[in-house]
């Protein structure tokens, strides 16, 4: 499948104005990518739990103007005021999916969005605001052209949503996703999102996610950075290599609930990423102290519950403590108690595994 499936025809009777308004989660990877090509293509296929209460909520107004435009325009608001300073990644994602929304530039955007979560967290909002803006322009896609049908509809969001941010177009479903083409799963993409079409444990289907914020300040290198230091990096390829085996192991452990393998591979994957940044030219680290801290608890407690709780990092230093539904009152208790102290200002966020996004408006 190619870009050109998703090139519209010619519009007739553009409506004067409408409103869309769309409620998308953010998703944790559990086989991480890491590593792009031109056009937001992952060098390795990935699989990701979306979220349930970390989502952002996007609302597009929008009018049609006087006369088409040779640049968009658009006012973009964020927690009900002006960010200036957002507006060139929006310009950017508008002028990537141009030609496959050709319309917007017929039209000024009021576009404002807020997060369930806050914005200084250090948590990405990338995946779930640029999920959440595709979403709402495919509805003005809709308006135009109502034959469109829900899985062209999810699957053209979701590559929309990747132009603005990789791990984005795994947001759009749930709530197990997989990105990237991969031999495992005959309609995967490298375009898209596709839902995990195979067998999954009742177990994986509640799964939590406590995220503990351990550092909410900026990043000292970006991902779109650390993405391009695997173009020359001497381990690149058996990363690749390793995530298509992990996700060979996922297929039987998702479908028999075989939690140790579960744990095995998603922190090995967390573990694999950060050390994939030790060993760039230029290196760097974005774990903290605190970070490795609380894995440390994390190994000892399960050894001596035997509970199942494992975690996973993002391209950061907070620590995403993954866990059986089942399990929540002990691991709770457990976080509450030896990891939140280690988290700045004592902040986590419980969350667990979601659907996907929700059409508000």
């Amino acid at each position: 499948m190619t870009e050109s499936r998703f090139i519209p025809n010619s519009y007739k009777n553009l409506p004067a104005s409408g409103k869309s308004s769309w409620r998308s989660p953010s998703n944790i990877a559990l086989v991480k990518y890491w590593g792009k090509r031109e056009n937001q293509i992952p060098a390795n296929p990935s699989i990701s739990f979306t979220l349930n209460s970390c989502f952002t909520t996007t609302t597009v107004s929008y009018e049609k103007l006087k006369e088409k435009q040779h640049q968009f325009s658009f006012d973009f608001l964020f927690e009900g005021s002006p960010k200036e300073e957002f507006k060139p990644k929006i310009q950017t994602f508008l002028t990537r999916i141009q030609a496959y929304l050709p319309f917007l530039t017929e039209y000024h955007l009021v576009i404002e969005s807020s997060n369930s979560f806050p914005h200084s967290s250090g948590i990405a909002s990338s995946a779930s605001g640029m999920s959440a803006l595709a979403l709402c322009l495919m509805d003005m896609e809709k308006e135009l052209n109502p034959t469109i049908h829900l899985d062209f509809f999810n699957q053209k969001a979701s590559f929309l949503a990747r132009l603005g941010s990789g791990s984005a177009c795994r947001s759009v479903e749930g709530p197990l996703v997989q990105w990237g083409s991969y031999r495992g799963i005959e309609n995967s993409s490298d375009l898209y999102g596709v839902p995990y079409p195979y067998i999954t444990h009742a177990v994986f289907q509640d799964f939590c996610d406590t995220v503990l914020l351990v550092d909410k300040g900026e990043k000292t290198v970006s991902s779109t950075v650390g993405h391009g230091l695997m173009h020359h990096h001497p381990f690149a390829e058996q990363r690749f290599q390793q995530a298509h085996s992990n996700l060979d192991k996922l297929k039987t452990i998702f479908e028999t609930g075989d939690l140790e393998g579960f744990i095995q591979v998603v922190e090995s994957e967390a573990l694999t990423l950060h050390a994939m940044m030790l060993t760039s030219s230029p290196y760097f680290i974005l774990m903290k102290p605190n970070t490795l801290t609380i894995i440390n608890k994390i190994w000892a407690f399960r050894g001596e519950s035997n509970s199942h709780l494992c975690f996973t990092l993002d391209a950061g230093a907070n620590v995403h403590v993954l866990y059986p539904a089942e399990e929540k009152t002990v691991v709770l208790k457990f976080i509450k108690e030896e990891l939140a102290p280690l988290c700045q200002n004592g902040q986590f966020i419980e969350d667990q595994v979601g659907t996907g996004a929700i059409k508000l408006i």
